[in-house]
């Protein structure tokens, strides 16, 4: 980065967060409950193949496929995540997709806007970004209280930018 009349601070983030949602259950949780669901399954499944109910033994093993193709899509789609940042020049959300490709939604900070949309009983339900025709949701895939977190924590940012004229 090359200085511009000794201005780097304009540049230097004021917020930055990294967005991405939570999944309760960690690698190794998932190593012992798929471990257990595949005793089980192999268990009853030749118990039943021995009894010569051979069906229902290959339904155990689909059981456990589908188990297993379940929680391959959730942690898939636990890649998410958001990268937002704020500072003196720009409003940048940077979104990752499960694949790994980027999007990226950059905002003039006096014109971005955050709107925050709550409902009675859930809190906020939605929030985005918009300015200059543009508008883009960030942090849909997080929990009713990181949401809040996330929203005065990022509107006490972009009214830091503002008032710093």
């Amino acid at each position: 980065m090359t200085e511009r009349n000794g201005d780097t601070q304009s540049e230097k983030p004021v917020f930055a967060a990294e967005l991405f949602p939570h999944r309760s259950l960690g690698r190794k949780g998932f190593k012992v409950m798929l471990a257990l669901a595949g005793v089980v399954c192999l268990f009853y499944g030749g118990l039943f193949m021995e009894k010569g109910a051979w069906p229902i033994g290959i339904f155990f093993g689909f059981d456990f496929l589908l188990l297993y193709g379940a929680f391959w899509l959730n942690y898939r789609s636990g890649r998410v995540r958001e990268e937002v940042t704020v500072s003196r020049t720009d409003v940048s959300v940077r979104k990752f997709s499960p694949s790994g490709r980027m999007v990226e939604h950059r905002f003039n900070p006096f014109w971005a806007r955050f709107q925050v949309l709550r409902r009675k009983g859930v809190g906020i339900w939605s929030m985005r970004i918009q300015g200059e025709g543009r508008k883009t949701e960030i942090g849909s895939f997080l929990n009713p209280e990181d949401r809040e977190s996330f929203a005065k924590a990022f509107t006490g940012a972009l009214a830091t930018v503002k008032r710093r004229i």
